[in-house]
């Protein structure tokens, strides 16, 4: 049996392919197709752009794939069948941070627009319509979104009053002058799969042990650990220092005055933390990289 995977295409493609090497599969993507490799048996994948994602898994055409929560929005908004679908993990990465995405409504910083009302009446361009269109709907405010085929943030004030468009730093959209109005939504990364996949104990059990390492794996990003030596009179003060996940390991060593402590801490922690675990008379201090933490 395979279970049918939809892989991110497009500017989330390579933290995908990155993200599934630290969970323990390989991909292999031949720039000529659209199916890549992979070293599991049980997989079959496929690249799909985020914003089809979804519409293929609900008709059933993949069984699961990654997307964001805001393409499911904006296809549960589109078909009305919602339920089709359901979130099995909540993966918090993006192209450039660990962070979430926002959806943001922008426009110059020399306009008169401050606030959504300001926009009765104004075009809004964007790739995400009926998100939009949902949430001008909130706001009682009545505007004309049109679709955004890209390049979104050149288009006010010329072709478009103000955009709703997607942001990691803002940086792109200061580069072009405009001013962010709003928060439309925050979006990050879900495995979604399609309800009559789940029916299946064979192809649930595949999806919850994907999910399971990717979780992991995102656990693990920013994240080292740290093994030691101490003497049992400096125990204290050494454990002291150390800020661990739940709590640090200690294991008697061969020489009953010695201890090794082993835990995992930050890695940007590390330059900082190790001299002052020396200067508390620890010994053999080594560090060493994490691919996946299952909590």
């Amino acid at each position: 049996m395979k279970l049918k995977l939809g892989i991110t295409k497009g500017s989330l493609q390579d933290a995908t392919i990155h993200l599934f090497a630290r969970a323990g599969f390989n991909l292999y993507v031949n720039q000529r197709s659209y199916f890549p490799t992979v070293d599991d048996p049980e997989l079959e994948c496929m690249l799909i752009r985020a914003q089809e994602m979804a519409r293929y898994v609900s008709d059933g055409v993949l069984d699961a794939g990654l997307t964001g929560q805001d393409w499911v929005a904006e296809h549960e908004l589109g078909d009305g069948r919602t339920g089709v679908l359901t979130s099995v993990a909540d993966l918090v990465y993006a192209k450039q941070s660990l962070g979430k995405v926002r959806w943001v409504l922008a426009a110059p910083i020399d306009s008169p627009f401050h606030a959504p009302a300001d926009l009765e009446g104004k075009t809004i361009a964007t790739e995400l319509v009926r998100v939009t269109r949902a949430y001008f709907a909130r706001h009682g405010v009545k505007v004309v979104v049109e679709f955004s085929w890209g390049a979104t943030e050149v288009k006010p004030p010329v072709l478009a009053d103000a955009i709703v468009e997607a942001t990691e730093t803002g940086s792109t959209l200061r580069a072009n002058r405009l001013r962010i109005l709003d928060t439309v939504m925050e979006s990050n990364t879900q495995l979604i799969a399609n309800r009559s996949a789940l029916a299946d104990s064979w192809k649930r059990t595949k999806i919850e042990n994907v999910a399971l390492l990717l979780r992991a794996a995102i656990e693990a990003q920013g994240r080292v650990g740290l093994m030691l030596n101490v003497r049992r009179p400096d125990l204290a003060a050494v454990l002291a220092l150390l800020p661990a996940l739940q709590r640090p390991t200690i294991s008697s060593l061969s020489d009953e005055e010695w201890v090794a402590v082993n835990t995992i801490i930050e890695e940007r922690t590390v330059r900082d933390l190790i001299p002052r675990l020396k200067a508390a008379r620890a010994e053999g201090i080594v560090e060493y990289p994490l691919n996946k933490i299952v909590l």
